[in-house]
């Protein structure tokens, strides 16, 4: 599992994102990974897309919900809100962990807010 990369995010720019479980077949070792990108439309097609990548390194993959996230590289900011209206909302507080071993020198924020 280390090969996969905990986070792939835009680099700038607000867009909608997924939290994403994935476990061996037979739920042996799991863990969390953040997708997200401007060029998806809707949710469902950042999964779409994870999904048939990890199934080909042999992950089960399954979205704990979604979100949008506010990237300013700038100012090294991060904030995470929303939910997904398919997949309901990512836990933002799970999700700015994972952000958080990425991009450790950002102010990484989360909140119920809508916009």
């Amino acid at each position: 599992m280390a090969a996969v990369q905990d986070v792939e995010i835009d680099p700038e720019g607000t867009f909608k994102y997924i939290l994403v479980r994935l476990q061996r077949p037979g739920g042996e070792g799991q863990r969390h990974i953040v997708r997200g990108t401007k060029a998806a439309e809707f949710h469902n097609h950042i999964f779409d897309k994870v999904n048939p990548e990890m199934e080909k390194l042999g992950y089960e993959c399954k979205c704990l919900g979604g979100g949008k996230i506010d990237h300013n590289s700038k100012d090294k900011k991060i904030r995470v809100f929303g939910l997904s209206t398919g997949y309901g909302k990512a836990d933002h507080s799970v999700t700015v962990e994972i952000l958080k071993k990425v991009y450790t020198d950002y102010e990484i924020t989360w909140s119920d807010d809508k916009k």
